[in-house]
């Protein structure tokens, strides 16, 4: 059993931690120090990309940890806990965002003929979801930590 805490635990730290720095040490140091945004942007493109991986297989992970810890303590898996909903709403926010926003957000930065006045706001509106679902995503991961400490807590 403490091999899937360990598994869910290590998950959850990636992810949110990941999301963490993303948010509020890299994106904006890059923004400050690189000497175009559209360098920066690129440098911003790319590693969402590498944390939109590591957020869907460490989602995977936890998943398949905590079914099977459930598995293991109650002889249930459980699939409705609340901190799967949560998980699978994380998924389907990083999902949107990875497959959805994201490309025609790079296809928008790739043409500067289409960056134009509405060009520009359609990808505004874009980076407002990204940011918007990235936030949920962040959010609901604070509260799946909550949910299992309270959970480890009670299995002593």
């Amino acid at each position: 059993m403490s091999l899937l805490r360990f598994l869910m635990l290590l998950a959850l730290i990636v992810w949110i931690g990941g999301i963490v720095f993303f948010a509020f040490v890299l994106a904006p140091t890059l923004f400050g120090v690189l000497p175009t945004t559209k360098l920066a942007g690129d440098v911003v493109n790319a590693t969402l990309t590498k944390l939109h991986w590591m957020g869907l297989i460490s989602g995977v992970v936890f998943l398949i940890a905590s079914l099977l810890y459930n598995w293991q303590k109650h002889v249930q898996l459980r699939p409705f806990a609340l901190s799967h909903i949560f998980v699978v709403l994380m998924l389907a926010f990083t999902l949107l965002s990875q497959f959805g926003i994201t490309p025609r957000m790079r296809e928008l930065r790739s043409n500067p003929a289409i960056m134009d006045s509405v060009g520009r706001a359609e990808f505004d509106s874009l980076h407002v979801w990204s940011t918007r679902l990235e936030g949920g995503v962040l959010l609901l991961g604070i509260g799946i930590v909550g949910l299992t400490a309270r959970r480890f807590g009670n299995s002593n």
